[in-house]
């Protein structure tokens, strides 16, 4: 049986690769670009740093702070709030960065250095599920918070003692227990993000837990509201609200957008031919299939197959 977290992100594709560690001294600010399809993370080791939004959203990392910016949204990292800071590009210029060892920007002493763990998770063009919009645009994890998570503190705390082994096939490693956390921060920001909370719980409940499940397990199966609500034992009235109230779409948009996402999924990851893709997916046949695809992410199936061959 599939776990219903790990197929969501299985199948947007959820990757992540580490970008830096630094060593900046105050005064230092430096401007985080927007990144589309991505999520960054930012790990407080030592010093203080304030992470900014375009919005106003402002918060101050402390050591053993985490700070999860999930939409790709520009933001300022620097010493003081009122710091304007230069851009990401230009920061690596003026600190000759080459992308060996720690970034360090500014010249003063040594310890009065914010040394940071810095990193980003990628997904898949056109991948898409709630979860990805249940986080908010500013997610901050606090050391105390942390603490009271051990799988969360178990991981930030190996992906701190990796960093700073500089060690043979450390981003390797780095990158595999960043998307443990990703999922560890997930689960321990219900509290903070109701959306994200009633998603977490919606996996969870044994009955649209379940449901959920069955989807995921075999999305081609023929189902309809009936179906699932009698698998779950609820009636189609009863089961179809429960499940609009705790995934915010009903069952039937939920396994239509489920279809192409994994639809998606394979023509992206596996190559897999249009007419078996349709087939596999649950559409009854593959010009079904184009129609909604191309209805969905702006162009055919085919058309991406294409792309992916010419570039």
């Amino acid at each position: 049986m599939k776990d219903v977290l790990s197929d969501i992100l299985d199948t947007i594709d959820l990757k992540a690769a580490l970008y830096f560690r630094t060593d900046f001294r105050p005064p230092f600010g430096v401007q985080v670009p927007q990144f589309e399809r991505a999520a960054r993370f930012h790990l407080i080791v030592q010093g203080e740093c304030h992470v900014s939004l375009d919005d106003g959203t402002h918060v101050v990392l402390k050591p053993g702070d985490l700070v999860l910016v999930p939409n790709g949204s520009p933001h300022l990292l620097s010493s003081a709030a009122c710091h304007v800071g230069m851009p990401l590009e230009d920061a690596f210029v003026a600190a000759g960065f080459t992308g060996q060892g720690p970034f360090v920007l500014g010249d003063g002493p040594a310890d009065s250095g914010c040394q940071l763990v810095c990193g980003h998770f990628g997904f898949a063009t056109g991948a898409d599920h709630p979860l990805l919009h249940a986080v908010p645009d500013l997610l901050h994890i606090t050391a105390a918070e942390r603490a009271a998570q051990p799988m969360l503190d178990d991981v930030v705390r190996l992906i701190v003692r990796r960093m700073f082994a500089d060690e043979t096939g450390v981003a390797a490693s780095v990158s595999r227990l960043s998307e443990v956390l990703f999922i560890e921060v997930m689960r321990a920001a219900t509290a903070k993000a109701p959306e994200l909370g009633r998603l977490i719980t919606a996996v969870t409940d044994p009955h649209i837990g379940h449901a959920l499940t069955l989807i995921h397990n075999d999305v081609a199966a023929p189902w309809t509201v009936e179906r699932l609500g009698s698998a779950v034992a609820m009636s189609r009235s009863r089961f179809a609200e429960r499940f609009r109230d705790l995934v915010g779409s009903s069952p039937m948009s939920y396994v239509t957008e489920w279809r192409l996402q994994r639809g998606l999924y394979l023509l992206n990851r596996h190559k897999t031919p249009v007419k078996q893709v349709a087939t596999q997916v649950g559409f009854q046949s593959a010009a079904a299939f184009t129609r909604a695809f191309t209805e969905r992410f702006g162009h055919s199936p085919t058309r991406l197959a294409r792309d992916d061959r010419a570039s």
